[in-house]
């Protein structure tokens, strides 16, 4: 911990952002090129870091603290799905109403699509209440969520089952979850991940390089143009700081539009009140000049 020094720890950085990144996957290898280490990861690891050299002083093992500053990251991505976006989406996908299915959870919730949505098991779904839930540490926060369908999630949800239903019977055996394979060789297996799936339904819907994790931007944006508490969107979402969650609440060219005719809104009215208010004065005024004397 002593030789913890601030000339060390710079060295450290320059040393970490010249650093190469290999592929995450190795079938990934022949497409990916490595890459360099980002700002943000490194900041994460000066972060804990940090975090332990504080335990480490208010515990008396460290006499001083070396100054860490962190590194200056890159925007927040701002990818979001409009609704018309997304209905084109839902269409590149009638093919395979399952898809359909696990996109509109993540675009109406803001579920997370490979850890909540596509490990959700069939007991989850409660069509009679109308909700869905996540169980107390299946999430990243550890928390569990309870969210109400809308009528057209609902009746997406009520379809899937009645397939799974019927794949259980062509196999013979009990399947738990909510998205298994419906066909070929993996038929009853859940569902990992659908990356060809989704990029084939991008490029068909005219938004190519979409991520599946827009989805989630886009709930966010929607629940705050739509008037959602925060706090009752954060619920819904599982964002545990309000800090994350305003990066989430991406603004777009039309919502800066909107804003400024609402702006503009008021004083148009007032203007027009006013003009009407002098209309009627000339007119009155007007009048009493033809009314003849007596």
């Amino acid at each position: 911990m002593v030789s913890i020094t601030t000339p060390r720890v710079r060295a450290y950085v320059e040393k970490r952002l010249n650093e190469k990144v290999p592929p995450a996957r190795e079938t990934d290898k022949a497409k990916i090129e490595s890459r360099v280490v980002a700002p943000a990861t490194v900041n994460r690891e000066l972060a804990l870091l940090r975090r332990m050299l504080r335990l480490g002083a208010d515990d008396g093992l460290i006499a001083r603290l070396p100054k860490i500053k962190m590194l200056r990251e890159a925007p927040a991505r701002a990818g979001f799905v409009d609704d018309e976006k997304y209905r084109s989406l839902m269409n590149a996908l009638k093919r395979r109403a399952d898809l359909q299915c696990v996109v509109a959870i993540g675009y109406a919730f803001g579920w997370r699509i490979k850890s909540e949505v596509l490990t959700l098991e069939r007991r989850q779904v409660d069509l009679e209440v109308g909700t869905l839930r996540l169980d107390a540490g299946s999430t990243k926060n550890k928390e569990g969520r309870v969210v109400y369908l809308t009528p057209e999630i609902k009746t997406m949800l009520a379809a899937q089952l009645e397939r799974v239903d019927e794949l259980q019977k062509k196999l013979g055996r009990i399947i738990p979850f909510l998205f298994p394979y419906l066909r070929h060789r993996r038929a009853g297996t859940r569902i990992v991940e659908f990356r060809k799936a989704w990029r084939s339904a991008c490029r068909r819907a005219g938004v190519p390089g979409l991520l599946l994790h827009d989805l989630r931007r886009s709930a966010v944006r929607n629940m705050e143009r739509h008037g959602v508490p925060r706090s009752h969107a954060m619920k819904i979402t599982g964002h545990k700081t309000e800090s994350i969650y305003r990066r989430y609440a991406i603004v777009s060219d039309a919502d800066l539009r909107e804003a400024s005719r609402r702006i503009a809104a008021p004083t148009a009215q007032e203007a027009g009140r006013k003009a009407g208010t002098s209309q009627s004065t000339s007119q009155s005024a007007l009048r009493s000049k033809m009314v003849p004397a007596k």
